[in-house]
């Protein structure tokens, strides 16, 4: 089975591109419809329609990407192994929404244990948690973990700017950074000021 599943994956890997770009499923990506967007890369044929091999296809190519969790690709190796159209479709509707979201709760409690986490990351990641639906979790990792440790990354930015001994090059640097984006306020803590007298 295992075999199979190389083939598939080659296949899948070798058509991918001409297929990405040929899908005009592709290129309509709601989040809601994101697991059928993703099936529907392979083909231009909804889930539901899908040929067994081009189910198997669909299935390989969420297996073979390198951002599929360990739940991702617990579910993708159980439905490839039932090997029926049922549970290839099931997985692509749903399970992958599911097991995604259970690998976003594991980064999520990853996040949470990070010593270097602020406030407003912990803040954020809670209520994602809080929320527990699939969306939620994703938007999180996707946005609102940047944003907030951006309005942490500015806090700190701000008790830099508060101390009154700073030298003129590193206020400068500060303040550039503190109205810059979420990269340069990082880059500004990890490295710049590091690199300005003090």
């Amino acid at each position: 089975m295992r075999q199979h599943r190389v083939a598939l994956l080659v296949t899948a890997t070798a058509l991918g591109p001409a297929l990405l770009f040929a899908s005009p499923a592709f290129a309509a990506g709601a989040a809601a419809t994101a697991t059928t967007a993703t099936a529907a890369a392979a083909t231009d044929t909804p889930v539901d329609e899908m040929s067994l091999d081009d189910l198997r296809v669909a299935v390989v190519r969420i297996l073979g990407d390198k951002t599929s969790g360990k739940a991702v690709v617990r579910e993708a190796n159980r439905a490839l192994d039932a090997g029926t159209a049922d549970a290839l479709r099931a997985f692509l509707k749903s399970g992958f929404r599911l097991a995604r979201a259970e690998d976003d709760r594991v980064a999520i409690v990853r996040i949470l244990g990070d010593k270097t986490s602020g406030k407003a990351v912990v803040r954020e990641a809670t209520r994602a948690l809080d929320v527990n639906t699939p969306e939620a979790l994703r938007a999180f990792l996707e946005t609102g973990f940047r944003l907030a440790r951006a309005e942490d990354d500015r806090v700190a930015v701000a008790r830099i700017l508060a101390d009154p001994t700073i030298s003129k090059a590193l206020r400068a640097a500060a303040e550039k950074a503190i109205n810059g984006t979420p990269e340069e306020l990082r880059y500004f803590l990890e490295v710049g000021q590091y690199e300005v007298k003090r």
